[in-house]
């Protein structure tokens, strides 16, 4: 593809609490999020993101592991294969190659130098830049302007370490989707009750609830 010649630029989909600007910000400048624990050192490039679009996405989500960022319930994942059935909502940033490289790296917890084969990610679908990182698989979405679109989940289905997530993580993907999608509270509830992580769980008894605080 002709894209692959010069890659300097890259549309960052996410399609879980960076959905939020705010929240995404605190990689970009470094800080830490509302109702998070934990502090980002943020890029080195602290330029704000050229655009920001809303995407559709063929992977399933769902929530697994315990994050002590978000008071150790599960964060969302992607299933790493497609499925032409699944519309996970997302968002996605335009950023420059090197806050894509510092982004990754603040994800895998990661302080080296972090290697990304973008004209293998692009020919192949995906690239692993990190074997056992809980976000080490990166999965070519397309392009968008002629710009690559990536996202980075689990490199296998982690079906054995579903978890519900924390209210907080919960209430910041919400706030996210508002900023960008016109989904009434019914939709809302329709989007996330089926998903793995709360569906059968408490949290998602307090589906409504949750999704009234913020309006």
């Amino acid at each position: 593809m002709e894209l692959k010649n010069k890659i300097d630029e890259i549309w960052y989909a996410c399609y879980g609490s960076n959905i939020r600007e705010e929240r995404f910000m605190c990689y970009i400048n470094g800080g830490t999020p509302p109702g998070a624990l934990k502090n980002f050192t943020g890029c080195s490039d602290k330029s704000k993101p050229k655009k920001s679009r809303t995407i559709k996405i063929d992977h399933e989500m769902y929530f697994a592991k315990e994050s002590p960022t978000w008071n150790g319930g599960g964060i969302c994942f992607l299933n790493p294969e497609k499925d032409p059935s699944a519309e996970t909502l997302g968002r996605t940033y335009l950023i420059n190659k090197g806050q894509f490289k510092d982004l990754v790296r603040q994800e895998l917890k990661f302080e080296g130098e972090i290697i990304i084969d973008f004209e293998e990610l692009i020919e192949k679908g995906s690239y692993n830049c990190m074997t056992d990182g809980r976000y080490g698989l990166l999965l070519y979405l397309g392009e968008i302007e002629n710009k690559p679109v990536v996202t980075f989940t689990s490199e296998i289905l982690l079906n054995n370490e579903i978890n519900a997530p924390d209210e907080a993580y919960l209430t910041t993907i919400l706030k996210g989707l508002c900023e960008i999608y016109s989904l009434d509270k019914p939709q809302m509830i329709e989007y996330f009750r089926d998903k793995k992580g709360i569906k059968n769980s408490k949290i998602e008894d307090r589906l409504q609830q949750i999704i009234n605080s913020i309006s």
